[in-house]
């Protein structure tokens, strides 16, 4: 429980002091990053198009046609910014990245409108 809490702070405090998203796009993307290694045989890495799919498939079964208009509203306008929340959350030391890891990876996926 405890855990939780300093989670929950942890995320406020980052998305305030960034000042760019804010703390639901960050809950958002470490629910989407728990359901893909829930799926995972095995816990590990998970690529930046499984993670963005993940993503895409949360937004559209909570928001439904809403969810790019839901994650405009959280500061979110492309993939590339899951990719700068990703990285937020590295640089907090909430998430590790791998050396070959790189924000470029997240640029230009998918529309959110078209998604």
């Amino acid at each position: 429980m405890q855990e939780t809490i300093d989670l929950m702070h942890s995320i406020r405090n980052l998305a305030e002091r960034r000042g760019v998203f804010r703390p639901e796009a960050y809950f958002f993307v470490l629910e989407a990053m728990e359901n893909a290694m829930a799926a995972m045989d095995e816990r590990g890495h998970i690529s930046v198009e499984d993670l963005l799919d993940w993503i895409r498939d949360l937004g559209c079964e909570r928001y439904g046609v809403m969810a790019g208009d839901v994650f405009n509203a959280w500061g979110v306008q492309a993939t590339i910014d899951f990719g700068r929340i990703v990285f937020h959350l590295v640089d907090d030391g909430l998430l590790r990245k791998r050396e070959e890891d790189s924000l470029a990876d997240f640029i230009d996926k998918f529309d959110f409108q078209d998604a």
